[in-house]
């Protein structure tokens, strides 16, 4: 393996610790991450770390979803009311949605395969890469973090389990939105009525419109954390390594016969 001593002469670089987070390159699923922008435009590109693509489909999503009324012609749809669910659909705008909605899906796949093969390229040329920062905006650093944990904050408010993970970018988008679609959907006040065995005020307050978003949105923030709880940790464990060899271990010494680590 090619001994650098210039960081310059790298090309290519795993991962970056900041303030706002951890950006990291890793395999994922191309599929995996094209069905999450099935359940919701935006959200693969957010698990690529693409965020500023990622956040104006979200927008975008919202946008359209709401001047067509999708959410509603769907739920009514789903309880078998056609003539309801064409009643309130505003096609005015609907066909914008259909090439935007599937642009997502393609470009998501498409792009986690480009990364992929850049993971593979960066992991075999195995650039160094920082591992802590500070700075007036803040600390941060590579560490161990149990995945159960960042899970159970996820769990509970849409963007803890970023929060956990510092990373502020996406927890300050996705409770913003967690908080926009809770209080529009009356979701707490259905579940208060429900609890004191209301269930038909409970049935009567909740805005049917803006509910679809939730399940979306806590099952994708439940899943990033998770999934990033585990990159990250391989991360921190691949920085040891590479400094451990570097500092203590003798370039003579030798795993496969012929073949010399440094």
């Amino acid at each position: 393996m090619r001994n650098f001593q210039n960081t310059n002469e790298f090309r290519r670089y795993r991962a970056d610790v900041n303030s706002f987070g951890v950006v990291t390159i890793h395999r994922r699923s191309p599929y995996i991450i094209a069905l999450w922008s099935v359940a919701f435009p935006g959200f693969g590109h957010l698990l690529l770390e693409k965020y500023l693509r990622g956040m104006s489909l979200v927008l975008w999503e919202v946008f359209i979803n709401q001047q067509t009324h999708l959410n509603l012609a769907m739920v009514y749809s789903f309880t078998g009311q056609i003539e309801a669910a064409k009643a309130v659909l505003d096609i005015r705008l609907l066909y914008l949605y259909i090439p935007i909605y599937l642009f997502a899906i393609w470009d998501s796949h498409r792009t986690a395969v480009e990364l992929n093969k850049l993971y593979i390229l960066a992991d075999a040329e195995n650039a160094p890469f920082n591992s802590f920062t500070i700075n007036p905006v803040g600390v941060n650093y590579l560490e161990k973090r149990n995945p159960l944990i960042a899970t159970l904050w996820a769990l509970t408010i849409p963007s803890m389990g970023q929060l956990y993970l510092n990373r502020i970018i996406l927890a300050f988008f996705t409770l913003t939105w967690t908080v926009i679609f809770v209080y529009y959907s009356h979701f707490l006040e259905g579940i208060h009525y429900l609890i004191i065995g209301n269930v038909e005020k409970s049935k009567q307050v909740l805005e049917a419109q803006w509910l679809l978003y939730i399940p979306s949105y806590y099952f994708f923030t439940v899943y990033e954390a998770y999934t990033n709880t585990v990159e990250n940790n391989k991360l921190f464990e691949k920085e040891q390594r590479r400094y451990l060899e570097t500092h203590y271990q003798s370039s003579h010494f030798k795993i496969i016969k012929g073949q010399k680590v440094k």
